[in-house]
């Protein structure tokens, strides 16, 4: 079984788990709160009538709540059961999108058109193993003068263990094998066996390179000394939903974002 085929059945497995849990809330979104933080919307800025292709969307919250402020969305995720909750969402709140299960690398099998922008955020690279290949589909997608735009964990961040001390490299190439035997949103088990998760590290300058590579220019790179989200061990609320680990406070970078246009 290849790496994409185990993250395939290990996110089935817990988006099931995701969609009932507090970390996404789905509830409250259902009610009209965004799932949206204040660093993409920031950094976007309007876009109402755009049309916005979003790699890797889990379940797509995110992607409806592009549409909900008045973007033409579509979302693709490698998993089914993700796909399948995203539609169901769709369909019961009666926000207009399209999502397609597909693998990033394959999608130019199932979709033929361009957009004005591009968009993926925190978590998502990591289960690419070639960016080059990534940002390629990227320039494919993007109507000329598009935009891309990324919101992702640190790189760094990955270099630390539970105890936030530097036990990894940062330049580590080799695919990181994990069991999966819980949630990061609230450790719940998963019923599933054997699951595996098969992810990649990426650095800064891999990620900015493959975009210029590939026909990209660059309009800003920013990191934040903080994390939006409670999904790290040991992490501390600072302000609201900022989160840093208690032993490094805001003296690390936690996460970055990148805006980019097709030439």
């Amino acid at each position: 079984m290849n790496s994409f085929e185990q993250n395939r059945q290990s996110w089935n497995e817990l988006t099931s788990l995701h969609t009932e849990s507090g970390f996404y809330d789905v509830e409250s979104f259902k009610k009209g709160k965004t799932s949206l933080n204040h660093i993409e919307l920031e950094e976007l800025g309007d876009i109402k009538g755009k049309k916005i292709f979003h790699l890797q969307c889990h379940f797509g919250m995110d992607t409806l709540s592009f549409a909900r402020l008045g973007a033409e969305v579509v979302g693709v995720d490698i998993s089914d059961t993700s796909i399948k909750k995203a539609k169901e969402l769709s369909e019961e709140l009666d926000i207009p999108a399209r999502f397609i299960r597909s693998n990033v690398y394959d999608i130019e099998n199932v979709l033929n058109e361009t957009f004005d922008i591009v968009y993926t955020s925190y978590g998502a690279i990591n289960w690419l193993d070639d960016l080059d290949k990534w940002a390629k589909i990227i320039n494919r997608y993007l109507k000329p003068g598009g935009m891309f735009y990324m919101v992702e964990f640190h790189p760094f961040i990955y270099t630390l263990n539970n105890d936030a001390e530097i036990t990894d490299s940062y330049f580590n190439t080799k695919p990181l094998e994990t069991a999966v035997e819980s949630s990061y949103t609230d450790n719940s088990e998963v019923s599933g066996k054997n699951l595996k998760h098969i992810e990649w590290q990426h650095s800064l300058s891999e990620v900015m390179n493959s975009l210029i590579s590939n026909g990209m220019k660059i309009e800003f790179l920013n990191e934040f000394p903080y994390q939006v989200y409670n999904c790290f061990p040991n992490l501390v609320e600072i302000k609201k939903d900022k989160w840093v680990f208690e032993k490094h406070r805001d003296k690390i970078p936690y996460m970055y974002s990148v805006k980019a246009r097709k030439i």
